[in-house]
């Protein structure tokens, strides 16, 4: 084969393949490429600005993608340049996005293979040592993230997330409109969301957020109306329910210890069943809350008033909405229910918020989205000690719409 025909399949523009070599029994291939005598336009790595003086020819020795079944490395003759603003550097090669030995085609492609496979799977089928993998991955993203356009941000989601025992808490700010996360913060303190507002977002920005879907963490409250007071706060329906669903618990506890021990076996194993909507009940499952709700009017009855509740965020105008509410409220006079009294409580006290979602709609689905991916990262790469590259992953999964596909072995 000649090396013209060398140079068309190595396909690197502004450069010739002037030596190859072939080992057959390693099944590697080796090419040795400079630049094309047309091609005299050197740029500086660090200030990227067109420099005429050369210093000095060297060579370096990168590795490409494979040529069929043979594992491809090139060997390319670079220049270093003295530029009168950096001093002596590297010339810039579009080819080679970075100091590792790896071509940028090589690195784009370990990244694509990294979105829908862990880096264990990845370092196996390109032969790499894991580090190596998640250290392209995050090259990767980086080049990504630097050129894409940067949405804005108008409606925005706090939430936390638990990492695990070393990191613990993670704050988490998500753009609800894009449906990807922005940022990451260590714990989830007042202090944690203030250095969110103040190094992400300019004055400008933050007077365009125009609401923020939080549960209600007095802390991000706090910080919210601190750098961004004209935000309305609408707290989250999901932390909502999950208030409701601690109180008919509280509910089941307690009846499970008042009822004897032949009462005690009616109630026992149900507490997945009252806390799943009745919607999303089979009919078998209908039949065992029936036959409970049959033998203890109390359970019947917590658990029609936290189904009820659901029906709150149906309104749109703000006066139905506080109506209903009230009237949920009305029911609780007379059933001695002191989990749900603790509850009404705690929505009146944080009316403000849930009426606010009659003025500003939000998308309170997007938050545990955003959770559930970042669980997903974790379970698949077990744990992420780079916050950095955790957020990257994450937003690349949002944007780009990526799911893990599972396979499973053939019985």
């Amino acid at each position: 084969m000649r090396r013209n025909d060398w140079t068309k399949i190595l396909g690197w523009p502004g450069y010739t393949v002037y030596q190859q070599e072939i080992d057959e029994k390693a099944k590697t291939l080796k090419l040795w490429v400079r630049r094309k005598r047309g091609n005299r336009k050197l740029i500086c790595s660090g200030c990227r600005g067109r420099i005429a003086e050369l210093a000095e020819v060297t060579e370096r020795e990168v590795r490409d993608l494979p040529c069929f079944e043979y594992l491809t490395t090139v060997v390319i003759e670079s220049y270093r340049v003295r530029c009168p603003k950096c001093g002596l550097r590297v010339e810039k090669v579009e080819q080679l996005p970075s100091k590792a030995p790896f071509s940028k085609r090589f690195e784009e492609a370990v990244g694509e293979a990294c979105e829908s496979a862990s880096a264990r799977r990845v370092a196996k089928r390109f032969r790499l040592a894991e580090s190596t993998v998640r250290a392209i991955d995050l090259r990767y993203l980086e080049r990504w993230n630097v050129q894409r356009k940067q949405p804005g941000l108008r409606q925005m989601g706090v939430d936390e997330i638990f990492l695990g025992k070393s990191t613990k808490f993670v704050t988490v700010v998500s753009n609800l409109e894009t449906g990807e996360p922005l940022w990451f913060g260590r714990e989830r303190k007042k202090e944690t969301l203030d250095e969110f507002f103040r190094t992400q977002l300019s004055a400008r920005q933050r007077h365009r957020i125009e609401a923020a879907c939080v549960d209600m963490w007095e802390p991000f409250r706090g910080s919210i109306l601190e750098w961004s007071p004209e935000c309305a706060i609408v707290y989250d329906k999901f932390h909502i329910m999950q208030h409701a669903n601690r109180a008919i618990d509280e509910v089941r506890r307690a009846e499970f210890f008042r009822k004897g021990a032949r009462m005690r076996e009616v109630v026992k194993g149900k507490r997945w069943l009252l806390l799943t909507r009745w919607v999303h009940l089979t009919q078998d499952k209908r039949q065992h809350l029936n036959r409970l709700f049959a033998l203890n009017r109390k359970i019947m009855k917590a658990y029609l008033l936290k189904e009820s509740l659901e029906r709150l965020w149906t309104y749109t105008y703000e006066g139905a909405m506080l109506r209903y509410l009230k009237n949920w409220m009305l029911q609780l006079r007379w059933q001695r229910l002191a989990a749900f009294e603790k509850l009404a409580h705690m929505l009146n006290d944080h009316i403000e918020g849930i009426l606010n979602y009659c003025r500003v709609k939000v998308r309170f689905g997007v938050v545990e989205a955003i959770n559930g991916n970042i669980k997903t990262l974790l379970r698949r790469g077990r744990g992420y000690k780079n916050l950095r590259y955790l957020l990257l992953k994450a937003q690349r999964m949002a944007v780009t719409k990526t799911e893990f596909v599972a396979f499973r072995k053939a019985a």
